[in-house]
């Protein structure tokens, strides 16, 4: 019978993307609307309108957390992430279709996955894969 320790929330894994982004409200809903993200928490800013302190979305198996960045404290970081997904060309698709910048067309290398990436209008590049056989 497996426990979640209790120095972390159930269901969470021990590593998560922490991403400093320019509109957390969009990368959120971005993720929920390409990857079928489910939104856990959201905890406005007090001192700032329409900004995030900090947020969390679940992609099937992982915690992403965010929040907005702040003039003169915390800047946004562009990053890349992967993420596994059943159909590659699909969430390639899906993601320009939500406003993503297109950086490859899916292919396949010289591994046994097929990947792409696009970046969205947070900075951040998402890197996307599926294992073919």
């Amino acid at each position: 019978m497996s426990t979640t320790p209790s120095y972390k929330p159930a269901s969470y894994n021990s590593v998560s993307p922490y991403l400093v982004v320019t509109n957390a409200a969009a990368t959120i809903q971005f993720l929920k609307d390409v990857f079928g993200g489910e939104e856990l928490r959201r905890m406005p800013d007090p001192k700032r309108e329409n900004r995030l302190m900090h947020a969390e979305v679940r992609l099937d198996d992982t915690v992403i957390m965010l929040g907005d960045c702040i003039e003169g404290g915390w800047p946004a970081v562009e990053a890349h992430v992967h993420v596994y997904v059943p159909d590659v060309d699909a969430t390639y698709a899906k993601a320009l279709a939500c406003g993503a910048t297109g950086v490859q067309e899916p292919v396949q290398k010289d591994d046994e996955d097929k990947r792409g990436g696009f970046k969205d209008a947070g900075g951040t590049t998402w890197w996307v894969g599926t294992k073919v056989d």
